[in-house]
């Protein structure tokens, strides 16, 4: 996989994901598709489709957070194996090391230390739409930390003066 930029800002990528939901998407493809996108990859945009299931906690199942997968699915674009070769294959290590990242980070920056989409919107009407706000936003901080990420391990420079997402806006404002 080409990654066509060798500069980026994560705080635009995050604002790019909030775009892409508020525009229709669901979190999931939402954050597949900014990454895709920002990242300038050379890959299909089959992996937009292929992260449509996993929105809305995974078949709207409410379980993990579309977000989360989102972001799990991109850095295993970036960092997964494509060989059968066992646990100790170091691109699999690496990629597990950097999910993991991921998964703590994100418990600690929604402020509900979980990851499950269900206690993450329990106090939402999900007919009503209640939750939308703030699933953007998780899908902004997912992709953050995503494009963070990438920056920090491929030596892609990261253009944002402060080294933290941007704060939450309304739906208004996005």
């Amino acid at each position: 996989m080409n990654i066509g930029v060798t500069e980026i800002s994560p705080r635009a990528v995050q604002r790019a994901a909030e775009k892409n939901f508020k525009s229709g998407y669901y979190c999931c493809e939402a954050l597949m598709c900014t990454i895709r996108d920002e990242f300038k990859l050379d890959v299909p945009k089959e992996v937009i489709a292929m992260s449509s299931g996993m929105a809305v906690g995974a078949g709207k199942s409410g379980c993990v957070c579309g977000a989360f997968n989102g972001g799990l699915l991109a850095l295993g674009m970036f960092f997964g194996r494509t060989e059968q070769d066992g646990p100790t294959n170091p691109k699999s290590v690496k990629c597990m090391e950097l999910v993991h990242e991921l998964h703590d980070w994100f418990k600690k920056a929604n402020e509900k230390n979980a990851i499950c989409c269900r206690v993450l919107t329990k106090e939402f009407n999900m007919g009503q739409g209640e939750h939308k706000e703030q699933c953007i936003f998780f899908t902004g901080l997912c992709a953050w930390k995503v494009a963070q990420i990438v920056c920090r391990e491929l030596g892609i420079k990261n253009l944002d003066e402060i080294d933290e997402p941007a704060e939450r806006r309304a739906i208004a404002d996005i």
